[in-house]
């Protein structure tokens, strides 16, 4: 087996499939570093626990996974239609978005599907741990009314204490963020943050600042997850407050996987329309 490769893992009853991005050697043992291809989860794995999955296989694994997204961005968009069509007479505004991501092959994906959205959205690519450092810096070059902070996490092997920041692979990073955000900006409706990945420590999230967070029962979360929550932000007026229920029933992997706390929407309506 090689880097590039798509793999599953035999002690895992082959249930995800992953990208090989290194393999070392450790304490003798050839161990692969690996990447989940539509999750957002780095796990490691001996290489003798794993099998090496032919094109078909990996064809027939991203065809469904294709198929619950565009059944989701099909169902935004109709939403979405229903609502302006019975408002014809305004224009809208939706929120800006900033997406931080520590994968840039994610990060990708997500700014193609806010831009078939509708959406307005920058995206930079910058590592877990580079994020809390760069933040409030960013922040102050690209204002934004929703920021996103996200890349892969995971709760660590022989771990116990799911409350313990120690525990994950990235959770600390999340809540250093959020809280170097929240210096920069404190209103949680000036500035809504989403911020965590797979299996992140939702509670120490949410108690840092963020308004969405994942993951409240440690589950694995969608490469696509941030962009569901976001858009229900961006494009629910500034004068509601986003349906928790609703905004999480809109993501691929619901409420085990995300959550928040009451937030105003992001839209402004303008009026009249111009007919240029």
């Amino acid at each position: 087996m090689k880097v590039g490769d798509i793999v599953a893992r035999q002690s895992h009853k082959q249930d995800l499939f992953f990208r090989i991005e290194q393999i070392m050697l450790v304490k003798g043992e050839r161990v692969a570093i690996l990447k989940g291809i539509n999750l957002r989860l780095i796990a490691d794995a001996p290489l003798h626990d794993l099998v090496e999955k032919n094109p078909t296989e990996v064809a027939h694994y991203q065809r469904k996974d294709d198929q619950d997204i565009y059944n989701k961005l099909r169902f935004v968009v109709n939403q979405r239609k229903y609502v302006q069509e019975a408002q014809d007479e305004f224009y809208e505004i939706p929120g800006r978005i900033l997406h931080l991501d520590g994968d840039e092959d994610y990060l990708s994906q997500c700014i193609k599907t806010y831009q078939q959205l509708g959406l307005e959205a920058k995206g930079i690519c910058i590592s877990e741990a580079e994020q809390p450092k760069k933040i409030r810096h960013i922040l102050q070059e690209n204002p934004t009314d929703i920021v996103v902070l996200t890349g892969h996490d995971g709760f660590l092997k022989g771990k116990k204490d799911f409350r313990s920041l120690d525990s994950y692979r990235s959770s600390r990073h999340f809540v250093q963020s959020v809280l170097e955000a929240r210096r920069f900006q404190p209103n949680r409706d000036a500035l809504v943050i989403f911020a965590g990945a797979c299996q992140s420590n939702y509670e120490a999230i949410i108690s840092a600042g963020a308004n969405f967070a994942s993951s409240p029962k440690r589950t694995l979360i969608h490469a696509f997850d941030p962009v569901f929550i976001v858009e229900r932000i961006a494009f629910t007026p500034i004068d509601r407050m986003v349906s928790l229920k609703e905004i999480i029933q809109h993501t691929v992997t619901g409420t085990d996987g995300l959550g928040g706390i009451e937030t105003r929407g992001q839209l402004r309506k303008g009026y009249p329309r111009s007919p240029y």
